[in-house]
């Protein structure tokens, strides 16, 4: 194996009966990581329809390929379903991310959809890390994501949901949101997350669930246990962050879980990634270097 990535492969966008492009679309990227000697190449991307990854790309060392999965719409509509396959392989170390924030438009009668499948090799890591995603009002979206780790495989993923944009002075008061993350780790399930939230329903308001916020984070880093001290400073460094909103860290044995409810994605963001850049020493052994895209 000796170039950078494997060719981009483009495959036809298939149509639903009775359906046209500009009715919905339908796409899917498959992207496949393996070692090479201490490198860690993508040798698989294929695409169809606009959703894709230009080029792999190096910023830290040869050991971590960067992939940014780019949507060239810029949002999501009612019907459009979107699939992403991601394969770390044996002793490869992938970290995925997108340029901005998703948006996630008016459901115009259809479901909007998006499923996320992780597969981690023995040996491998995988940092997925996307920017927020924003729901607009009257948006219908299902969200699952799947990760399967093998034993020793580790795993860091974020997500960042917005419900309206606040700064617009744009709120969220109808449409649905459907929500499910698994994790397992050697076939054994570690975590698993469903739910459904409605924009009329006084689910929005109760303590159980958003609490009358609308910016909801979640990290979850699967690993080699962390320390006592380690949860005790995530939690300090988290309290010097300005900004009102709720804050906590827990860990589950080889599972570590960070939530944010508050009314900002920048605070949101901010907190996130200052879990990260604690976590990610410890359970990689690499600093946390942050992307340059995050910061456009």
């Amino acid at each position: 194996m000796k170039s950078d990535a494997a060719d981009s492969i483009v495959d036809p966008v298939p149509q639903a009966a009775g359906s046209s492009a500009a009715e919905n679309c339908r796409a899917r990227l498959s992207l496949g990581f393996a070692d090479d000697a201490g490198t860690t190449r993508m040798m698989e991307r294929s695409h169809f329809g606009p959703l894709r990854v230009q080029k792999p790309l190096y910023p830290e060392n040869s050991a971590i390929c960067h992939a940014i999965v780019v949507h060239p719409p810029g949002g999501v509509v009612g019907g459009d379903e979107l699939t992403i396959t991601v394969h770390v392989g044996e002793n490869a170390h992938a970290f995925i991310t997108t340029p901005g924030a998703a948006k996630w438009y008016k459901a115009n009668g259809r479901i909007s959809r998006q499923d996320a499948r992780l597969e981690v090799a023995a040996g491998a890591s995988l940092e997925w890390l996307p920017q927020e995603t924003i729901f607009f009002n009257a948006a219908d979206v299902k969200l699952d994501n799947t990760v399967s780790l093998a034993v020793d495989a580790t795993y860091i993923g974020c997500e960042i949901l917005c419900f309206g944009r606040t700064a617009s002075a744009e709120v969220f008061n109808t449409g649905r949101i459907t929500q499910r993350t698994s994790i397992r780790r050697d076939g054994k399930l570690l975590w698993f997350e469903q739910g459904v939230l409605l924009g009329d329903n006084p689910s929005m308001q109760s303590p159980l669930a958003m609490a009358g916020k609308t910016v909801c984070a979640t990290l979850i880093a699967v690993g080699k246990s962390m320390s006592g001290s380690l949860v005790h400073a995530v939690r300090e460094d988290a309290a010097i962050v300005d900004g009102s909103g709720s804050f906590g860290a827990t860990q589950l044995k080889s599972l570590f879980v960070a939530r944010y409810l508050g009314d900002s994605s920048e605070t949101a963001k901010q907190l996130m990634t200052r879990v990260w850049r604690q976590l990610r020493p410890k359970l990689l052994g690499h600093d946390a270097i942050v992307p340059r895209i995050w910061n456009t």
